[in-house]
């Protein structure tokens, strides 16, 4: 039996992406290794492998052999490993400086005019002018000799990487200069000034030391960029609170928040971080968790609520029970799921992946090719090496290798920034390329809290008599439209039920002081021998008005129809119609009967619904749609859907941050805003485009810049010198960088209907918007849970915009965009299960 596990690795010395290709085709090479991801950008690898096969030692060894470091993450402390090579790295690059502009100064301050020492000055003093720049070029490579241990190691290897192009180039002008010297000292023995002179002003010792400085300053921008393109992730890691109050024995102790244990009773103040998952006990509070789910208004928690570690208790006090910790919090969750899309490689990186392989290879080819043809046209050796030199120097696989890395690192952060949590490039990628979208609908589409809004009795039995019944068969189901009538019943008398069956899709069963009763659809109770053809038209009505009817029936006939619905969350239209704009073809799938599901999906703007479809049959509609020839998305719970979530392109589960280790979902959204799915595309779409703009500037900067170096355009006029070719070179990789860090300026789009109290630019008559506004005196409400019902059902009227119950006013302010009765909104004030007492109007602009 093959047992696969996943293990992550810290790899040191990788340079370009050659030298990241030179890793994976090692360790791929290794019997038992089924996948080999390796990151230049995180200085990572990932490997799934056969434990029986392999081991992470047999991994490292392997890496080692290749002339990298390695070691398992976690196990050395990399970090500080990164931030002393840092510090050295700044160390060479300002030493590099200093001896590289005296001698500059000597090699070519004559040529600008400026003055020079007498030693330094004429031909008869051309061996000290050569011995001096001699000095300052040894030290500048001694400084930077990892270049030519590293790039020489690797070539004789033969699996060169960007520093052999580095140590080749460098040694080859260095070891010019030499031969240069050498002449120049055989001419001064000899009297022969002629030949003095022809070496005087061509010694190339510059052009070595400036082509490793160059390449020092560009790994120093390149590494200031990419630390800021990790800094989006290390912020997730820096918002978890360092302290605890704890309550043990009776007493409150401030503890660290990494000793709390599952169990521990917590005291969260006002101003405070939760520090870890938790459950409400006891008071209340409103909690900012906008860096986890991105909402940006702070939620209320109440007893029985959870809160999630690192939210903000912005005001209120309560107690909670820690219930995860460490590493099993929201928080460590989202970094590990962050972290290991940002180490994963996008489909579309391949292609790099295969020229990085034979990049520098062709290179080294190319170059020789150049200089050998160069010195056969023209008879110049100085000239041949130039170009030569140019071609190695100029060429970047740095910018192939940094392509992919960097705009996938900074688009899973911002993603996780805003409560989207891709599980891997791929997933992104894919998801930039759907064009149908499929919604469950109970919880995705709706809110999911479903109530009961119709009770009609079919014989002598009054409304409560029946309510009892159907709570007693419904207390043992796990359906959602249960919990309504459990709700609506709770303080009626209590039945017992036996003999509880459950059938998917269908219904339920159950016995009732000794009588069998039925409960589900209408094809469910007609397969138990129940006639409904009497009340087909009753259902007919409740499911074009979007209800839910259930039946409940004895073994004989139905008994009543208790009529459910659930109500669409508030952007649910808005993203429908805004996936439209984007040409995604959106699909609702749901159990309901037909009736029901259209009225749904009309208000909500769907273009297809497939009702009637059972848990199980749900991924067979996904297939269908996909042998069509769709790309397909499916939002649903990640738990009910699970079999469709993993049997689509990319599965997207819906949850408040407890769900997010579902297996079959590739996007978690931290919030239950299904305009984040909107969102998760608009962001996937950016990070590939960002992906295609890096890959193609670094293809067409190789291309160009190639021939260029080689002295194609030469009877143009056109040479570059090594110099030259060097600064371009660093300079291609930071651009690189920098254009993925134009993705930090994402921000999530807003639905439009969030932004209607804003004055259009494109008004046509200049003046402002007008707006109602009625304050409506309700008897009846005590706490926020009153005020909520009462806000629900007033913003389910149409034309109400805004509406904000105060439980302590005893009052609730209604914002209306056009003119509704007051016996409307007393009618949803009422539904809510309450008094309204009066209303009076107020007119004003918007706020």
């Amino acid at each position: 039996m093959v047992i696969l596990v996943k293990t992550q690795f810290d790899v040191t010395g990788m340079t370009c992406a050659s030298c990241s290709a030179r890793v994976q085709k090692s360790v791929e090479a290794l019997n038992g290794a089924s996948d080999v991801q390796v990151n230049l950008l995180t200085n990572s690898m990932t490997v799934v492998y056969d434990e029986k096969a392999l081991t992470a030692a047999d991994i490292i060894m392997k890496v080692k052999s290749a002339g990298y470091g390695c070691a398992v993450k976690g196990r050395e402390s990399t970090s500080k490993i990164n931030d002393k090579e840092e510090k050295k790295a700044k160390i060479r690059l300002i030493l590099s400086v200093v001896l590289l502009l005296p001698l500059m100064y000597v090699s070519m301050g004559h040529m600008m005019k400026l003055p020079q020492p007498a030693f330094l000055s004429g031909h008869e003093n051309a061996l000290n002018f050569a011995i001096w720049q001699l000095a300052f070029t040894v030290a500048i490579l001694v400084i930077n000799y990892k270049y030519f241990t590293v790039g020489f190691k690797s070539l004789f290897r033969l699996s060169p990487n960007m520093d052999s192009l580095i140590a080749v180039g460098a040694a080859a002008s260095f070891i010019y200069g030499i031969f240069g010297t050498v002449q120049i000292a055989r001419g001064l023995s000899v009297s022969d000034m002629e030949l003095v002179a022809s070496w005087h002003s061509n010694l190339y010792f510059e052009s070595a030391a400036m082509i490793v400085t160059l390449v020092d300053i560009g790994k120093f921008l390149e590494e200031r960029s990419k630390g800021k393109t990790k800094a989006v992730l290390e912020m997730l890691s820096s918002l978890a609170p360092e302290t605890a109050a704890v309550l043990r024995d009776g007493k409150e102790t401030l503890i660290a928040a990494e000793d709390v244990v599952p169990g521990d009773e917590l005291i969260v103040r006002p101003g405070t971080k939760i520090p870890t998952d938790g459950v409400v006990t006891s008071g209340s509070g409103f909690v900012d968790q906008s860096a986890l789910t991105g909402e940006s208004m702070p939620v209320q928690k109440d007893k029985g609520d959870s809160v999630l570690c690192a939210s903000i208790n912005t005001s209120g006090s309560f107690t909670m029970k820690a219930t995860k910790v460490g590493n099993s919090t929201t928080l460590a969750q989202m970094i590990a799921l962050s972290l290991e899309a940002a180490g994963s490689k996008a489909p579309i990186s391949r292609l790099a992946d295969r020229v990085s392989r034979i990049f520098v290879p062709a290179v080294i080819f190319i170059s020789a090719v150049c200089g050998l043809v160069w010195y056969l046209v023209s008879k110049d050796f100085g000239l041949a090496l130039n170009f030569a030199v140019c071609v190695l120097v100029i060429s970047c696989p740095c910018a192939l290798g940094l392509a992919t890395p960097v705009a996938v690192m900074v688009g899973t952060g911002q993603g996780a920034k805003n409560g989207l949590l891709f599980k891997s490039a791929a997933a992104m990628e894919r998801l930039s390329q759907i064009d149908t979208a499929v919604f469950d609908k109970t919880g995705t589409l709706t809110k999911g809290e479903p109530s009961v809004t119709d009770v009609l009795t079919l014989t002598d039995m009054t409304e409560n008599e029946l309510l009892s019944v159907a709570a007693a068969m419904e207390k043992n189901s796990e359906h959602p439209l249960a919990r309504a009538i459990l709700e609506k019943a709770k303080k009626l008398p209590e039945k017992a039920a036996e003999d509880f069956s459950s059938f998917s899709g269908g219904g339920i069963s159950a016995k009732i002081d000794g009588l069998a009763y039925f409960a589900g659809n209408e094809r469910f109770l007609s397969s138990n021998g129940v006639d409904c053809s009497q009340i087909s038209k009753k259902l007919h009505t409740l499911a074009a008005q979007g209800k839910t009817p259930l039946i409940f029936a004895d073994e004989k006939k139905p008994i009543g129809i208790i009529a459910v619905a659930d109500g669409e969350k508030e952007n649910s239209a808005a993203a429908i119609a805004a996936l439209e704009r984007m040409h995604i073809s959106s699909v609702m799938l749901t159990g309901d009967n037909e009736l029901t599901a259209n009225a749904v999906g009309k208000r909500l703007g769907v273009k297809k619904i497939i009702a009637q479809v059972l848990p199980q049959n749900k991924e067979s509609e996904v297939r269908a749609l996909q042998e069509s020839g769709k790309v397909v998305a499916m939002v649903g719970d990640g738990i009910n859907d699970a079999p469709a979530l993993s049997r689509a392109d990319v599965g997207i589960a819906i949850g408040d941050g407890t769900d997010i280790a579902v297996e079959s979902a590739d996007l978690v959204l931290m919030n239950k805003d299904i305009y984040s799915v909107v969102n998760a595309i608009k962001l996937s779409k950016k990070v590939l485009g960002n992906i295609k703009m890096n890959l193609f500037w670094a293809f067409f900067y190789n291309t160009l810049s190639i021939p260029l170096a080689a002295g194609v355009f030469y009877s143009a006029g056109i040479k570059l010198s090594p110099m030259i070719a060097a600064g371009a070179m660093s300079l291609s990789s930071v651009c690189v960088v920098l254009n993925a860090l134009r993705l930090r300026f994402f921000k999530p789009e807003k639905p439009a209907s969030a932004d209607t109290h804003i004055q259009p630019k494109n008004s046509t008559d200049g003046k402002e918007e007008k707006e109602m506004k009625k304050i409506i005196e309700i008897e009846g409400m005590h706490c926020s849970h009153c005020a909520k019902s009462v806000e629900d059902e007033l913003l389910a009227v149409n034309g109400v915009k805004k509406a904000k119950a105060d439980p302590e006013k005893k009052s609730a302010v209604v914002t209306l965009s056009q003119d509704i009765t007051d016996e409307e909104l007393f009618k949803a004030v009422e539904k809510a299960g309450f008094k309204p007492i009066k209303a009076e109007t107020k007119k004003g602009l918007f706020d």
